[in-house]
């Protein structure tokens, strides 16, 4: 056996270890409220719900991957839900005028992406804080939503791109849900096995050392929102396709889910902290809330008070973890 497989061999529990050290308070969560769901909701665990819970989660994933690097930068991004009605309302005019799909498709990307790389540029060179900035474009991200589909929803007939959001592959597995897995990957592996990872860590824990290190912070935003946007945009594509339109008043409040999935992963409003691994339970927990109480015919309205609340409750987790971390270090000095 050769040294470098011993050393893999050996990395691996270590990994698979350290995950379950981190993440076991909302993973006995998730695994408490998945039992009671399995209990007491009629059809939850059964292969076609498990499924549509997958599909589900996709988009939710796809917003939650920008918004928790934005929030490792100590910002945020309120962009998600606005840029996915505006690119699925342009790739499907654009179909409904005879472009072909790939074209439509990238077209639609391309604005989202557009917009994020906006509010890129608009947070590194004029300090506006994010929340203002995102804020900003939101409005404006929903309004050309509106005008380009006139105030209704943009219905399309194209099997082909209907697919793309609706298909299967190996006719078991959603194509929403695959995506969002190779879209986790690549998250994961830019964050921990990038130089580029590494500033980010580096930026949102201490921007100033990050500064006198000769990290180029500016870049560093620039590119997170711009990916923030492009991830955004892609949800939207993807989005509309399994609708079958293109409609201007999808996505609201979608960023909530996104911030609630992100902090409940354990990304750190402080900055400098997160991770693919938490998120992945984040965006798994509230998908299934959402589900479950979709199952056990619980009024709509209360998934909003229970996201509410468990934002607030990540929150105040967060300080408080941060300020006996803060204690411990000037004990240690």
């Amino acid at each position: 056996m050769s040294k470098q497989h011993e050393l893999t061999k050996r990395k691996l529990p270590e990994s698979v270890t350290n995950y379950f050290h981190i993440n076991w308070g909302i993973l006995i969560g998730f695994f408490i409220l998945f039992i009671f769901l399995t209990i007491f909701a009629d059809n939850f665990f059964t292969y076609g719900n498990l499924l549509n819970v997958l599909r589900a989660v996709s988009t939710n994933s796809f917003l939650a991957m920008g918004v928790m690097m934005a929030i490792m930068l100590a910002g945020i991004d309120l962009t998600g839900g606005a840029i996915i009605a505006l690119s699925g309302c342009v790739s499907v005019s654009l179909l409904k005028l005879g472009i072909n799909i790939p074209i439509a498709v990238v077209t639609g990307m391309l604005v989202g992406t557009a917009f994020g790389l906006l509010n890129g540029l608009v947070i590194a060179y004029t300090g506006i804080h994010p929340f203002v900035v995102t804020l900003a474009t939101q409005s404006i991200c929903r309004g050309m939503a509106y005008l380009i589909a006139n105030g209704k929803p943009i219905a399309i007939m194209n099997d082909e791109y209907t697919k793309l959001g609706n298909g299967y592959i190996f006719g078991a597995v959603p194509l929403p849900a695959v995506y969002m897995i190779v879209f986790l990957f690549f998250t994961y592996v830019l964050l921990n096995r990038t130089r580029f990872g590494r500033h980010i860590y580096a930026v949102g824990g201490n921007p100033i050392a990050a500064k006198y290190s000769g990290i180029n912070i500016k870049k560093i935003q620039i590119i997170v929102w711009t990916m923030s946007g492009f991830l955004a945009s892609f949800g939207g594509v993807i989005l509309s396709s399994r609708m079958s339109s293109g409609q201007p008043a999808v996505g609201i409040g979608f960023e909530t889910d996104a911030i609630a999935a992100a902090v409940l992963g354990g990304t750190s409003f402080f900055g400098g902290t997160g991770s693919v691994g938490g998120l992945i339970i984040g965006v798994l927990i509230i998908g299934t809330i959402s589900n479950g109480l979709n199952l056990l015919h619980v009024n709509s309205y209360w998934q909003y008070v229970a996201k509410g609340t468990i934002i607030l409750l990540s929150v105040y987790f967060d300080i408080y973890r941060k300020n006996k971390e803060d204690i411990r270090r000037s004990k240690i000095k």
